[in-house]
């Protein structure tokens, strides 16, 4: 007999998840691809955190948790593209994954999950970011519909490298097919 596999749920994220996003989010800044610039100082405090999530909620922007077997995995959220009217139906998105299950399907599980969420709250556009280096997530991406539509070249600058970011666009719900519902 073979057994299923365990299953990643999503959900939103609580309060309770703060400390396991930071660790995930802080291994990614120290030691991942992403570039970033880790100070002790200056890191995402769990209170940074906890107020962002209120405001995103406010705004009716999606911040996910992805759990196996009652531990967090997982996270990724959508903030505003931009701050002015004209770019209100377009998000940008941060998808993390803990560093024990990475390439274990997470990704392809959670940001689907966040997909859906943004296009049911009336969201238009989806734009990410990401490291010319991380093959894994270029290609996670692009298998969820995202399109490369621009290379930011030596934008950032870790581990004594200067790094790519490639920038990806999809369109949700019918994205520019029609026009959305002014809010």
């Amino acid at each position: 007999m073979t057994e299923t596999p365990p299953v990643i749920s999503i959900r939103p994220t609580e309060d309770k998840d703060l400390d396991a996003m930071l660790a995930i989010y802080r291994h990614h800044i120290q030691k991942g691809i992403e570039p970033g610039v880790y100070d002790e100082d200056d890191t995402l405090q769990a209170d940074d955190l906890k107020r962002r999530r209120k405001n995103m909620k406010a705004k009716r922007l999606p911040h996910l948790a992805a759990e196996l077997n009652g531990q967090l995995v997982g996270y990724a959220y959508a903030v505003p593209f931009r701050k002015r009217p004209a770019y209100r139906f377009a998000l940008k998105h941060s998808i993390y994954v803990h560093r024990d299950f990475l390439r274990a399907g997470v990704g392809r599980v959670l940001l689907p999950a966040l997909i859906d969420a943004c296009a049911l709250a009336g969201f238009r556009q989806l734009i990410g970011y990401i490291d010319a280096a991380n093959e894994a997530s270029l290609r996670l991406h692009h298998n969820c519909g995202f399109q490369e539509v621009g290379r930011l070249p030596s934008i950032g600058y870790k581990f004594g490298a200067w790094t790519d970011t490639v920038m990806v666009q999809r369109p949700l719900g019918p994205g520019n097919q029609t026009s959305p519902v002014i809010w």
